[in-house]
């Protein structure tokens, strides 16, 4: 039996691309104080300066990924290995494989969209715009990195720039919500380090590299603790319940292109993180524990959509809808089969379109209606027509319709978990009934606050209201375009991380023989 799973390297490449890619939005951030003081507020410079380098980022990760990116192979690619600071042993090693390939895609389109929605943003526009550049390279970061230092400090780094976009453009509680952000996520942040260093000084030579860690055999004790110290570490951001608080403070407060943000891109962290983590590092652990996180799932699944009844504000509600649907994406990280980690990964990418779409489009009618109350809406479908169209599109596919990437996503996920025939028939069978509860419940919640909003009595203030413009517009069908496209032809996003997926679900399988 192979004690290890392996990452092999596949290629090196002569220009540092991927380097670039995290880098150039950073380079963007450094220019910004550059710019002069007085177009810091009512300046479009700011915003196009931050557009322009997001735009060519996005383009160089598509033509890099296109290109030179083999999405057939499972091995770690484009590899970069620098001895940065030699003495405490931290390496600038980047490099990309099927699970982190298509979550960098994800994120560079998700921050492009975020920064062409923050049209309305007047105040400190240099800060804002450069926090949204550090934020870029900071997850860029934490993708492709091969070091754990490196990664760690990198996970470390994008908590500061949501920290002060919440704080400083935030609502009337953002204080609140931004300080209940940092705490629940920095603690997290320490069981991190604790267990990445505790798996560094154990099973041989000291190292970082997580090539090499993952070619060791963390087996009993010590890695038991450190997968349950990464599972809470990472199940913060993911988040997991109970440790989830901090997601509807954040998104209720957060304006809507960093709320796009939270839900598109930092959720995802946490999904990644694990799978690199919990399941690649210490494959018999997760084996142990997979049950536990199919039952931390679907608890996931349930309370989040039984929580979304609860909220009368509709940023709330779709931030408790995300608690819920990335409850799927344990349930399919411990189905421990290839089908069901497909599932997961295709669900980050879902979500994250979907969710983005769903917080962009809030926004839209949040800038011309002046509440988020649901009580306080009423009839907007005959004035925003549009904007409906839009919202209820979005709510189609966050509910799983067929046809959207909502639903061959969660599909997979339920397939996963049935074909696996390490879990007892009986465990599946439940596992299968609660979790279908929580898709019962999604389109309650979701198109009762659609009937809430767009229909019923029309409010008086809100009668003559303009509806979305070109712009926003874009934005709009940006989002939605993809969800459709992976909806009919799933083999879209499939392909990418496929490869890496199955190696990695055949790898564990050979600890169960």
């Amino acid at each position: 039996m192979d004690a290890s799973l392996p990452i092999r390297v596949a290629s090196q490449g002569s220009v540092p691309w991927l380097s670039l890619i995290v880098l150039l939005p950073a380079i963007g951030a450094l220019l910004m104080p550059l710019l002069p003081k007085e177009v810091n507020s009512g300046s479009n410079l700011p915003r196009n300066l931050a557009l322009g380098i997001l735009l060519a980022d996005f383009v160089l990760i598509l033509g890099v990924f296109s290109n030179l990116y083999i999405p057939q192979s499972p091995e770690l690619q484009l590899v970069e290995r620098i001895n940065w600071v030699p003495f405490i042993g931290l390496e600038w090693s980047l490099g990309v494989d099927g699970i982190s390939a298509p979550l960098v895609v994800l994120s560079g389109l998700i921050t492009l969209l975020s920064a062409a929605a923050s049209w309305k943003v007047e105040s400190r526009t240099r800060l804002y715009f450069a926090l949204l550049l550090l934020q870029a390279s900071a997850q860029g970061i934490v993708f492709l990195s091969q070091d754990f230092l490196l990664f760690f400090l990198a996970w470390e780094l994008e908590l500061v720039p949501v920290y002060l976009l919440i704080a400083i453009w935030g609502g009337n509680r953002r204080l609140y919500a931004a300080t209940k952000f940092i705490l629940y996520t920095a603690l997290a942040s320490l069981l991190i380090l604790i267990s990445g260093l505790a798996l560094a000084l154990s099973g041989g030579e000291f190292t970082l590299n997580l090539g090499e860690l993952t070619d060791r055999s963390f087996s009993g004790t010590i890695g038991i603790l450190c997968y349950l110290g990464f599972l809470i570490g990472f199940g913060v951001k993911l988040p997991i319940f109970p440790l989830h608080t901090w997601l509807p403070d954040a998104h209720g407060e957060a304006n809507a292109p960093v709320s796009m943000l939270l839900a598109g891109v930092l959720l995802k962290m946490g999904g990644y993180a694990l799978l690199r983590f919990n399941v690649q590092m210490l494959p018999e652990a997760h084996l142990l524990l997979a049950p536990a996180l199919i039952v931390i799932g679907i608890v996931n699944i349930i309370y989040g959509a039984l929580n979304a009844f609860a909220q009368d504000n509709v940023k709330r509600r779709i931030a408790c809808s995300s608690v819920s649907h990335m409850g799927f994406v344990l349930l399919g990280i411990g189905a421990i089969d290839a089908l069901g980690i497909s599932g997961a990964m295709l669900q980050m990418i879902s979500h994250g379109l979907i969710a983005a779409s769903m917080f962009f489009i809030t926004g839209s009618f949040y800038e011309r209606t002046n509440t988020l109350s649901i009580p306080n809406m009423g009839g907007l479908a005959k004035v925003l027509p549009i904007t409906f169209a839009f919202f209820v599109a979005s709510s189609l596919a966050s509910l799983a319709l067929p046809g959207m990437s909502g639903f061959i996503s969660e599909i997979t996920v339920f397939l996963g978990i049935t074909s696996q025939d390490a879990f007892t028939s009986l465990f599946r069978a439940i596992t299968i009934f609660i979790a279908a509860i929580g898709l019962v419940l999604t389109p309650v919640y979701l198109l009762s606050m659609c009937r809430r909003v767009f229909f019923g009595p029309r409010i008086p203030a809100l009668a003559i209201v303009n509806d979305i413009n070109p712009r926003e517009l874009s934005i709009g069908l940006s989002l939605l375009v993809p969800t459709l496209v992976i909806g009919f032809w799933p083999r879209v996003a499939i392909n990418l991380y496929e490869a890496s997926t199955n190696s990695l679900a055949e790898a564990l399988m050979r600890f169960t023989t």
